[in-house]
């Protein structure tokens, strides 16, 4: 532990090897190096993105910026950095042990993690072990599959000035930190901005995925549902609903009344189904299916002035008009593909800017039938 907390350092922009997820705030887009740092990227100019620098932090997944400030995960630390000089990012303050369920051993003084690996392992439907993600077979062997490929929750937060992804676990709202881990949801009074106070910590269930705060509530994708929290008191949220129309892996977007919800096979939360789902949340306390459209292996979705953006996975990315709820599979308005996503950000400026296994792009959306690639910066093996 003492060598991960003192190996925090800015280094010479680096090429994307492993992107993750993503956070634009003013002319500066943040990317995560998937367990080894962020990328700041300047992206004044959308068909010409200029890499400045590159925190390396170790065991980084997540991150949100608030003003010149930028917290991120650094394995089961929360660091602040300083980022008003993007060339030179300086190291403010850690929050230490707030996100325990990272490591076994974390408060031993080690930190155990897996890599991620893809294996072909055929097992009996007649295991008493079948269909729970994670089993023990064969004299002990520990098989595992990572079910949180979409851990990756983040949103656009319009009083922050920053957007994120809908895949992001970081988020602020209401002049505070909020971070879902697997499963709870955890409060930090910024109070003092640059040294993050975990103030609460609410016990969600299993399978916590992304959080989405939509003016004075939170949404929080989880394996069960989509759980919705009052946050008018900001360090205590209080529970409304749970919409459980499937077991979904996935994330939220609420843009006015309604809440689009994608659903996903591939996952280990035992859904079949690939479906972009229409919630009405005027009753918050008893959300609404309204439809539920099929669609081909949806990831994550942003929503700019009716246009909903959202990504196919190996199936490119995908433009709709949702000006009318009920007509949404009727009015595709473009389909990108030949290219893997895995999540977007729409910007009012009309710029889509989104993530994938081959890198990040960016498409000028202002006439969202004819989308237009801006740039690309590729991942390199």
């Amino acid at each position: 532990m003492d060598e991960v907390r003192h190996d925090i350092q800015t280094e010479a922009p680096r090429a994307l090897k492993h992107p993750g997820k993503i956070y634009v705030f003013g002319r500066y887009l943040y990317v995560n190096e998937y367990h080894e740092g962020i990328h700041i990227i300047d992206n004044q100019n959308p068909e010409n993105p200029q890499p400045v620098s590159f925190i390396k932090i170790p065991g980084n997944v997540d991150m949100v910026v608030n003003g010149n400030l930028l917290y991120a995960d650094n394995y089961v630390d929360l660091v602040t950095m300083n980022i008003e000089n993007p060339q030179a990012p300086q190291f403010v303050s850690r929050t230490q042990d707030v996100f325990p369920s990272y490591g076994m051993y974390a408060d031993l003084g080690h930190l155990m993690y897996f890599e991620p690996s893809q294996v072909t392992t055929q097992v009996s439907c007649e295991s008493p072990n079948w269909g729970r993600g994670w089993w023990v077979e064969d004299s002990g062997v520990l098989y595992a599959v990572n079910s949180f490929d979409g851990a990756a929750p983040q949103n656009a937060s319009a009083a922050t000035g920053g957007y994120g992804g809908s895949m992001a676990r970081f988020t602020l709202a209401s002049d505070h930190l909020y971070v879902v881990d697997d499963y709870s949801l955890k409060v930090f009074s910024l109070d003092n901005v640059t040294q993050p106070a975990l103030a609460t910590t609410i016990n969600l269930g299993w399978g916590i995925e992304t959080i989405f705060p939509y003016e004075n509530k939170l949404f929080i994708g989880a394996n069960d549902g989509m759980h919705i929290y009052d946050n008018s008191n900001p360090l205590q949220p209080q529970f409304l609903s749970i919409f459980q129309h499937a077991r979904a892996c996935d994330p939220v977007f609420v843009d006015g009344n309604l809440a689009y919800v994608t659903l996903r096979n591939g996952t280990t939360c035992q859904n079949f189904n690939n479906q972009l789902d229409v919630v009405d949340v005027t009753n918050l306390t008893n959300p609404i299916l309204l439809k539920t459209y099929p669609m081909n292996h949806p990831h994550g979705l942003s929503v700019v002035d009716k246009t909903l953006l959202l990504c196919e996975g190996s199936d490119g990315l995908k433009a709709f008009d949702v000006s009318e709820w009920d007509k949404i599979g009727e009015r595709q308005l473009s389909h990108i593909n030949g290219f893997n996503t895995f999540d977007v950000i729409g910007l009012p400026s009309k710029v889509a800017i989104v993530t994938g296994k081959d890198g990040i792009y960016q498409f000028d959306f202002s006439n969202p039938a004819q989308m237009k690639q801006l740039s690309v910066m590729p991942v390199v093996q």
